[in-house]
C-alpha cells in the first residue's frame, strides 16, 4: 500500500497538487472517475481539541491514498470549546518540575510540523482574498516566536533547569542569562537570584485560531487527495453529543476517544482511567491608555509560578490555577471563581514582573484539565485499544487518546499520529508501551 508520509499543504494549488502526485505512481494517479468501488473506512473522533484534531489531521495523513476514509469529528462544545482552547499556549520541551521530559524531542519536532501547517492553511486562505498578499489570522497571531524566560526563584528551580540546560534540544537550546541580559528581553522583570534561563526558540501559540486553522488544514487535505488519488477522503464536524460509546458501535470501522477530562463522563469509561481532573483558569489583562510604558514587540513570555503570556504590547494571559476533583469543563468563568483566581494569581504575576501592577483585569476563561498518573518517565497520557472496557462482543474498534494534562501543546502532534498509524494498520504496537501500560492487564 502507498501511505502518505509528509505534510502536503503549500502556497498555491497548482504545487500542492504536484507535491500529492509525485507520491502516487503513475497507475494509481487517475480521475476521479476511475475511482474504486469500495465502502469507505468510517472513523469517528470524539473531542475537537488538541487531540482529536491531531488524530483526525494524521488518519488523512497517513491514510493510504487508493483507500475511501471518511472522518466525523463530534464535539458538543465545538473546536477548541474545551480546556484546549483556552490553554496558555507556552509551547517549549522541558518540564519546570521534574527532569528533562521523555521523548521531548519527537514531541517538539511533530508539534512544530502541525503549527507549520495549520498557520499555511491560514496564510493560503487569506491570501486567496488579499491579492496574493499574506495576512494574518482574524486573532492576530496563530504563534509568536518570541521565546519564554524563566527567572530561577529557588534553588530547587535553579537545579532542575540547570539539569535541563545540560540536556537541551538542538532545535530549542536553553541559555543561563543573569538580571541584565534578562532586563534587555524584558524591562523590569525581576530576577532574584541573579539567574534565569532563557529558550528562544520556545513558542506562544494561540490555541484557538490554531485548531482552527488545523481543522480547516484537515479539509483543503482532503479534498486534495481526493482530487488526484483512487481514494475519497473526506472531513466533517458534527456539533453533537455522544452520551455513551454503544450508541456508535457498529456505524464505524473505528471510534478514537479524545475528549479529555469528558473521557471521565461517559459511562463505559467513569471510573476506569487512571486520571484526575483539574480546572484551571486563565485571567486576561490589558494596559490602559494612560500608561505608556508597554512591553516590547520582541519580548519573551514569563514562565514561573504564575506564567505570563505576552499577546501583544499591551495585552497578555496569566495563569494557572488548580482546582482538583472539580466536574466543571465550561470555558465561562464566574465573578466568585474570577475574584478566587486573582487573589492567586495577581501576587505570583508581579513578584517576577513587578510593572503587572498597572495592568487591569479584562475577563478569564477556565477548562478541566485531565491529569494522567505519574510514571517513572513523568506524567504520560492514556493511549491504546479500549474494547474490552466497552463490551465483548463489538463491531466497532474503540481507542482511546486522552489525559494530556497542562503539557497538551507538547504532546499533541507526536501521539495523534501514533494513535492515527495504530488505528489504521489495526496495530497497538506501533504506540511505546510506556503510554498503553496504564490499563491492568487483562
Amino acid at each position: 500500500m502507498l501511505s502518505s508520509q509528509s505534510s502536503i499543504l503549500t502556497i498555491g494549488n497548482n504545487s500542492r497538487r504536484m507535491r500529492i502526485e509525485k507520491r502516487l505512481s503513475p497507475v494509481v494517479a487517475f480521475s476521479s472517475s476511475s475511482r474504486l468501488h469500495q465502502r469507505p473506512l468510517r472513523y469517528a473522533v470524539l473531542g475537537a481539541g488538541f487531540a482529536g484534531l491531531s488524530v483526525a489531521w494524521h488518519l488523512l495523513e497517513q491514510s493510504p491514498m487508493e483507500l475511501h476514509v471518511s472522518i466525523d469529528v463530534l464535539d458538543v462544545v465545538g473546536i477548541g470549546g474545551g480546556a484546549s482552547g483556552v490553554a496558555g499556549g507556552l509551547l517549549h520541551p522541558y518540564s519546570p518540575k521534574v527532569k528533562p521530559l521523555w521523548r521531548a524531542a519527537e514531541c517538539w519536532e511533530e508539534s512544530l510540523k502541525l503549527l507549520r501547517i495549520a498557520e499555511t492553511s491560514v496564510q493560503t486562505k487569506e491570501s486567496s482574498f488579499n491579492n496574493g498578499e499574506i495576512a494574518k489570522s482574524s486573532y492576530g497571531f496563530i504563534a509568536h516566536r518570541r521565546g519564554i524566560l524563566r527567572p530561577a526563584v529557588n534553588s530547587k528551580h535553579m537545579s532542575i533547569m540547570n539539569d535541563n540546560a545540560q540536556n537541551s534540544l538542538g532545535g530549542c537550546r536553553i541559555q543561563c542569562i543573569n538580571e541584565d541580559e534578562s532586563q534587555t528581553l524584558l524591562p523590569n522583570i525581576s530576577v532574584p537570584s541573579n539567574l534565569a534561563f532563557h529558550m528562544p526558540n520556545a513558542l506562544n501559540i494561540h490555541p484557538q485560531p490554531y485548531l482552527e486553522a488545523l481543522y480547516g488544514a484537515s479539509e483543503t487535505l482532503a479534498k486534495d487527495m481526493t482530487s488526484v488519488g483512487p481514494g475519497e477522503k473526506a472531513i466533517n464536524f458534527h456539533n453533537k453529543s455522544i452520551d455513551k460509546l454503544l450508541e456508535l458501535e457498529g456505524e464505524y470501522d473505528a471510534v478514537i476517544v479524545c475528549l479529555g477530562a469528558r473521557s471521565n463522563f461517559l459511562p463505559e469509561l467513569s471510573g476506569r482511567l487512571p486520571l484526575r481532573t483539574c480546572r484551571g483558569v486563565t485571567a486576561h489583562f490589558h494596559l490602559p491608555e494612560n500608561i505608556r510604558e508597554e512591553i516590547p514587540e520582541h519580548s519573551p513570555s514569563i514562565l514561573s509560578d504564575a506564567w505570563l503570556a505576552i499577546q501583544d504590547p499591551r495585552n497578555l494571559h496569566v495563569g494557572s490555577t488548580w482546582d482538583w476533583k472539580s466536574h466543571n469543563y465550561s470555558q465561562n468563568v464566574s465573578m466568585e471563581e474570577g475574584s478566587r483566581a486573582l487573589e492567586e494569581l495577581v501576587p505570583k504575576a508581579c513578584a517576577i514582573y513587578p510593572n503587572f501592577k498597572n495592568w487591569v483585569f479584562h475577563g478569564a476563561s477556565a477548562g478541566l484539565r485531565a491529569m494522567p498518573p505519574l510514571t517513572g518517565n513523568g506524567s504520560l497520557p492514556l493511549l491504546g485499544r479500549i474494547d474490552h472496557l466497552i463490551s465483548k462482543n463489538h463491531a466497532s474498534k474503540f481507542w482511546l487518546f486522552t489525559g494530556l494534562g497542562s503539557r497538551g501543546l507538547l504532546y499533541h502532534a507526536w501521539l495523534g499520529k501514533l494513535t492515527a498509524q495504530a488505528v489504521i494498520s489495526c496495530d497497538e504496537g506501533l504506540i511505546p508501551l510506556e503510554f498503553t501500560s496504564w490499563r491492568p492487564k487483562l
